[in-house]
Parts: C-alpha cells; sequence; structure tokens
C-alpha cells in the first residue's frame, strides 16, 4: 500500500500537468525560465557580449518571443556564498520535443560560449494565449 501511495504521489503531478484544462482563448503551453549568471573567470559577461548572444542564439531559438528581465543570482560555492548579476529569460511556447532540444541547446551553447558551469532551467505546463 505504501508503494502504491508514493507512485500515485509520484504520478498525479505529471498526470494533472499532461492534462491541462485552459478555458479559451488560452491553450496549454509551455513555459520555460532560464536564469544565465554574467560572472566569468576575470569579469562579467557584458552588456555587449550579451546582447549579441541574444540576438544571435536567443532570438533565432524562440522566434515567437522572449521576455528578458535584469536579475541577482546567489548560490553557495561550498561555504562561501557566491553573488552575480544574472539574466532571467522568460519564453512560452507549444510543448513539443523541438522546444526541450532548443532550450537545451541555448544552455548549452552559452555555457559554452562564456565558459559557465551551468545554466538554470525551469519548466512548467501553463495556460496562455497571446492574441
Amino acid at each position: 500500500m505504501r508503494c502504491t501511495l508514493a507512485a500515485l504521489a509520484l504520478l498525479t503531478p505529471l498526470t494533472a500537468a499532461a492534462a491541462q484544462d485552459c478555458a479559451p482563448p488560452l491553450k496549454p503551453m509551455l513555459r520555460a525560465e532560464l536564469y544565465f549568471g554574467r560572472s566569468v573567470a576575470g569579469g562579467q559577461v557584458s552588456d555587449t557580449q550579451w546582447s549579441q548572444f541574444a540576438r544571435t542564439e536567443l532570438t533565432r531559438r524562440f522566434p515567437d518571443g522572449l521576455t528578458i528581465l535584469d536579475a541577482r543570482g546567489e548560490w553557495r560555492d561550498g561555504r562561501r556564498v557566491v553573488r552575480e548579476r544574472s539574466k532571467l529569460v522568460i519564453a512560452v511556447m507549444p510543448d513539443t520535443p523541438d522546444a526541450h532540444q532548443r532550450i537545451a541547446s541555448a544552455a548549452e551553447t552559452y555555457k559554452k560560449r562564456f565558459r559557465q558551469k551551468s545554466v538554470g532551467i525551469v519548466t512548467q505546463t501553463v495556460c496562455a494565449a497571446f492574441d
């Protein structure tokens, strides 16, 4: 019984997300948040470098639109708390395998270009419309 309840608890959020009921004109969509830290060895990703990355990589991957916000990130490196300027990118799109690939590709490209350890990614199913 305990295993059944645990399995049910794990599956319930997935089932709820997959069967999202949205009131018209809203439709089930994928909301992606990408967290890009701007601290790099020896300095910061400059505003010019960020703008070029956004223009050449993000706009191309999310042509239906995205929102870019300035943010302040914080994370723990051992015992030390690291704070850095960051960018939060939010994109809402149809939930397809291609969308997930574009999200992962944007993060990987940023990590390689700016020698980052990670890019935070959060996705969730939402009801949305852009009419």
